[in-house]
C-alpha cells in the first residue's frame, strides 16, 4: 500500500504530457502557418527556463551548496550536449525534407530531455508522499499542470515533421511514462541511499539540459525560419506567455 499510492500519483502526474499532446488532434490544415508554430516554441522555451532556473537549480543549490549546484547544472548541458552530438541523428531523416528532418530532430531531443526531467520528478513525487502524502498529492498536482504544455512541446513537431497524431501523441506518453519509471526505480534502488544532496545534484543536471534544448534546439529554429523575419516578435510572445503561466501555477500552488 506505501508503494502503489505514491506510484500512482506518480504515473498521474507524468501521463498529464498527453493531455498537451491533444492539440495536435485539433489542428485542421494540413499545412499551417509557420508563425503558430513560433509561438508554441516559444512557450515551450519560456516554461523550461522559468521552471530551470526558479524550481529546479534554487532546489538544487539550497539542497547542496552553490558550487555543488552549478557543478551540477554544466555538468547536465555537458550530457545534453554529448547525446546531442554522439548520438547519429538518423530518426528518419532520409523521409523528410530539410525543415522536417530538423523539426523532428528537435522532437527526438525534446522527448529524451523532457523523460530524463521527469525521471527525478517521478522520484521526488514518490518520496515525498510517503513521508506525507498530502504533501505528495501537491507536488504531483504541481507537476501535473506543468507536464502539459510539455506534451504540446513535444507533440507539435513530432505531427508537423510526420503528420501522425498517433505519432504525436506517442512521443508525449514516452516523455510522460519516465516518471512512473523513475518512481519504481527509486523506490527499488534508491530508497535506502537517496538523500536531499544527490536529490539536488540530478534537479541541478535536469536544470541545465533544459536550458540546453531551450537555447540550442527551440529558439534557434524559430529565428532561422525564414517565415519569422516579418513577424520577429512572435516567438518572443510565446516565451514570456509561457513564463507567465508557469509562474502563475507555481503562485496559484
Amino acid at each position: 500500500m506505501t508503494f502503489i499510492f505514491p506510484l500512482l500519483l506518480a504515473f498521474l502526474a507524468g501521463i498529464s504530457t498527453t493531455l498537451g499532446s491533444l492539440i495536435a488532434f485539433l489542428i485542421k490544415k494540413r499545412e499551417p502557418k509557420f508563425c503558430y508554430l513560433c509561438v508554441v516554441f516559444g512557450f515551450s522555451a519560456g516554461v523550461m527556463i522559468f521552471i530551470s532556473f526558479t524550481e529546479l537549480l534554487s532546489e538544487g543549490i539550497a539542497s547542496t551548496n552553490l558550487l555543488t549546484a552549478i557543478s551540477g547544472f554544466f555538468g547536465g548541458i555537458l550530457l545534453i550536449y554529448l547525446i546531442d552530438t554522439l548520438i547519429p541523428h538518423t530518426y528518419e531523416e532520409e523521409e523528410y525534407e530539410d525543415g522536417k528532418r530538423k523539426l523532428k530532430k528537435t522532437a527526438i531531443l525534446l522527448t529524451l530531455g523532457i523523460a530524463i526531467h521527469n525521471f527525478p520528478e517521478g522520484i521526488a513525487v514518490m518520496f515525498s508522499s510517503i513521508s506525507d502524502a498530502r504533501l505528495g498529492i501537491l507536488i504531483a498536482l504541481a507537476i501535473a499542470l506543468h507536464n502539459i504544455p510539455e506534451g504540446i512541446a513535444v507533440s507539435i513537431p513530432v505531427f508537423y515533421a510526420t503528420r501522425s497524431r498517433k505519432k504525436a501523441f506517442k512521443y508525449s506518453f514516452l516523455s510522460g511514462i519516465a516518471e512512473p519509471i523513475g518512481a519504481i526505480i527509486g523506490f527499488l534502488f534508491l530508497y535506502p541511499f537517496l538523500n536531499e544532496f544527490i536529490l539536488g545534484i540530478i534537479l541541478s543536471a535536469v536544470a541545465g539540459i533544459m536550458i540546453f534544448i531551450s537555447f540550442d534546439e527551440l529558439l534557434p529554429y524559430v529565428y532561422k525560419h525564414k517565415e519569422v523575419h516579418g513577424q520577429p516578435h512572435l516567438s518572443l510572445l510565446g516565451l514570456f506567455l509561457g513564463m507567465f503561466v508557469i509562474a502563475l501555477t507555481l503562485i496559484i500552488l
